[in-house]
């Protein structure tokens, strides 16, 4: 008998963002296979009968993406429920394209529930729209980390495009990130924003310049925000119409 695996976004961190499909897969599940940055909020929908299993990246360690594969596919084989619960959305920089591929190739089903990328939400939660009319018409979202061996990414090309950049996993690799931008063209007064662990309680948004962003102190794991909009906190204008 062949289980079934759903690929769930948890979204930025607040289950409260979480879709009602999401929450129906994880109360449903015999089996939760999540990412590190899944927070407990999140992990407690499911049912206390539920195998929790951590298969999170963390610095310097984690579990092989090819491990986690052959792990979805045996425990879909045993004819468990599975839910593959990833931060974000698992499309946006979550391999959820490698481990849907890996469970096709199987012949085993799997269904996508998507999630609020921390891309869009995590802006959002520190009151900065990704697009903004006079601002900035367009937004794209990038790593900042590579494997070795991948191409890298063409930061100076990016500096060139305009709008709004938006890093994910970028934080180690900041220094080198602002400096091919600025190279690039993008003025080093642009305006800087890292949001880190959005829509949490131990959320924190620290803004700098371009110039000082491989000196300004950000704490991992957060979302770099780059660009005019990043000056902006429409939190605060909010606050002083409701006054």
């Amino acid at each position: 008998m062949t289980g079934h695996v759903s690929l769930v976004g948890a979204g930025p961190g607040d289950p409260e963002l979480l879709t009602v499909r999401a929450v129906r897969r994880l109360a449903e599940a015999e089996v939760v296979v999540h990412d590190a940055l899944v927070s407990d909020a999140v992990l407690a929908l499911a049912p206390p009968t539920a195998e929790l299993i951590d298969v999170g990246k963390r610095p310097g360690q984690g579990v092989a993406q090819d491990l986690i594969n052959v792990l979805l596919v045996r425990l879909a084989r045993e004819g468990r429920r599975v839910v593959r619960l990833k931060g974000g959305d698992p499309f946006v920089v979550g391999r959820g394209g490698e481990e849907a591929a890996a469970l096709a190739e199987q012949g085993i089903a799997c269904e996508v529930v998507p999630g609020i990328s921390s891309a869009i939400g995590a802006p959002a939660a520190a009151g900065i729209p990704v697009t903004y009319r006079g601002l900035s018409a367009h937004f794209t979202v990038v790593t900042g980390h590579r494997q070795r061996g991948e191409s890298p990414v063409q930061w100076q090309s990016l500096a060139q495009a305009g709008g709004t950049i938006v890093v994910l996993m970028g934080v180690a690799q900041r220094a080198d990130i602002a400096a091919q931008l600025v190279e690039g063209g993008l003025p080093d007064t642009t305006p800087v924003a890292a949001v880190h662990r959005a829509t949490t309680g131990e959320q924190t948004v620290v803004r700098c310049p371009l110039r000082e962003l491989a000196t300004t102190p950000i704490e991992s794991p957060a979302v770099i925000v780059i660009g005019a909009v990043a000056s902006l906190d429409i939190r605060s204008i909010a606050a002083a119409v409701d006054a």
